[in-house]
């Protein structure tokens, strides 16, 4: 297949921009389906800024104030606990696992 350059305009600058036939050729061969959106300019910032990824979610962490169901001290857990279920601190989770480790050995 014979590519040539294309212009493309970019969606969130509007500007537009070459998609080279080499690159064209790239998205071939790693067979990309969909052609760029974003110019090279939009492409770093993003990358420089990452937001919300496509699930919705993003890279930071959740850390909810709760109490230990065992022990009763105040922790904080990386998670939103679901209520019904219980919730322990670091070291009465370490234990709990340990004694489940100890008992599967059997």
């Amino acid at each position: 297949m014979e590519f040539h350059d294309r212009i493309l305009k970019c969606s969130e600058c509007g500007t537009e921009f070459v998609f080279t036939a080499g690159e064209q050729m790239f998205f071939a061969e790693k067979g990309f389906r969909n052609e760029p959106k974003r110019c090279k300019g939009c492409k770093a910032k993003r990358a420089q800024n990452p937001g919300p990824s496509v699930s919705g979610s993003n890279n930071s962490r959740i850390e909810t104030r709760t109490t230990c169901s065992q022990c009763g001290k105040e922790t904080t857990v990386p998670f939103k606990p679901t209520q019904g279920r219980p919730v322990y601190c670091r070291e009465c989770f370490q234990q709990r696992r340990a004694a489940g480790a100890v008992t599967r050995s059997y």
